[in-house]
């Protein structure tokens, strides 16, 4: 079973690239973003929570995040694993998503980072809103808000599964093939 962490800042590509690793790996994608959308455009009281801290560019709380990330996980029992884009961003998420796949008798794979720089993000996120419908992928004081709140307070998962040898960083530039092709050579070590 593959359980692989796709990481790094908002519009970093990780949605795009996890479409395609899904495919050519028959993982199932798991985007809190996804998750996210499907409860605020049902108006779960989840997801009005997390519409408001979106709202303001900041992260959704754990008790939410991760109550929507046990769903995905077990409605799928069936799965050779999994590709979890956009989660853990904490250390007790990454912490709590080891527990989840340990009562499921497996573990993460490997955390792989794309690197892309601020300024990069900002263009791919304003270029998104124009087709996205969300507000915030149009406001750059908020884009660069999640982008302070992601080497804030998520960038240091990367550090909790480089303790054990699990995380690796690649381009994240480039045309989709080429980072495509970076990814595949690391999974493919897994």
């Amino acid at each position: 079973m593959i359980n692989l962490i796709l990481f790094g800042p908002p519009g970093s590509g990780k949605g795009t690239q996890a479409a395609k690793l899904v495919e050519k790996y028959s993982l199932i994608h798991i985007s809190t973003g996804d998750l996210f959308r499907f409860e605020m455009s049902n108006n779960t009281p989840l997801g009005q929570q997390a519409k408001a801290y979106m709202a303001k560019g900041e992260l959704v709380p754990d008790s939410v995040t991760i109550g929507m990330l046990r769903n995905k996980v077990e409605a799928h029992p069936e799965a050779r694993g999994f590709i979890f884009d956009g989660f853990p961003r904490t250390i007790p998420q990454a912490e709590a998503l080891d527990a989840l796949l340990l009562e499921k008798k497996t573990t993460v794979s490997g955390l792989i980072a794309l690197n892309v720089s601020d300024e990069e993000i900002v263009q791919r996120i304003k270029l998104r809103g124009k087709t996205s419908g969300r507000p915030d992928d149009n406001d750059e004081d908020i884009i660069r808000n999640r982008i302070t709140v992601y080497k804030n307070e998520t960038s240091p998962v990367y550090d909790y599964y480089a303790r054990n040898g699990k995380s690796h960083t690649v381009n994240g530039t480039g045309s989709l093939l080429a980072i495509f092709r970076r990814l595949c050579k690391i999974i493919n070590g897994f």
